[in-house]
């Protein structure tokens, strides 16, 4: 599910129930991104998807519960493909290089995906900042393997986290710059280049890591 298809437009034919639901993820992600937690309505997700507001409540009992199967999505998806990128290299360095190329294409395809996972207007809710954080902490675990500097094990997750917070930090900055990229030309070698220079740096700052 991308948080970028259409979503605006009413269906012109009775979806079945996996088709529906799918549908409804797909006009509240956009929704979330592009007004945050806080300012998105289930009615606002219903007009949207050119539905009844019961019909939405079939599917998901809360906004909360919309919400939290958005977030488990995207991180699956991130999750997903920096373990499918890091399996073809052959070493940390690579694993690295490869780990950042799969986020930072996600980034650049799906800016609204990222904008949803970072939004911090949750109104005080605790379990949506949890969910946002448990995220963060299975990239930092994904990432920790990664890091071969002779570290005892909490100084190398400590790292990993790091490592992980610079990531974010980049790809929020890259997604508030509103790049125009017109085609999967243009958006992979973006994605290449981020991920190259971010690399670059990541491994230079990890080299000189000392275990003492």
């Amino acid at each position: 599910m991308s948080v970028t298809s259409s979503t605006n437009d009413a269906p012109s034919r009775r979806l079945k129930g996996e088709e529906r639901r799918s549908q409804l993820l797909s006009v509240a992600a956009s929704l979330f991104s592009k007004r945050g937690f806080s300012s998105t309505t289930m009615d606002d997700v219903a007009e949207a998807a050119g539905v009844t507001k019961p019909l939405l409540y079939q599917h998901f009992s809360s906004k909360k519960a919309l919400y939290l199967e958005l977030v488990d999505e995207v991180a699956h998806r991130i999750l997903t493909a920096i373990e499918n990128g890091t399996q073809r290299a052959e070493g940390p360095r690579q694993q690295v290089e490869e780990g950042l190329r799969a986020y930072f294409r996600l980034v650049v395809e799906d800016p609204a995906a990222f904008e949803l996972l970072y939004d911090r207007d949750h109104g005080g809710d605790e379990e949506l900042g949890r969910a946002v954080r448990r995220v963060e902490r299975a990239l930092v675990d994904a990432v920790d393997p990664f890091i071969d500097a002779g570290l005892d094990p909490q100084h190398r997750l400590f790292l990993a986290a790091g490592l992980v917070g610079m990531a974010e930090g980049a790809s929020v900055a890259w997604i508030d710059m509103r790049i125009t990229l017109s085609n999967n030309a243009e958006r992979d070698q973006e994605a290449e280049r981020l991920a190259r220079r971010m690399s670059s740096m990541l491994w230079a700052g990890l080299r000189s890591v000392r275990a003492d």
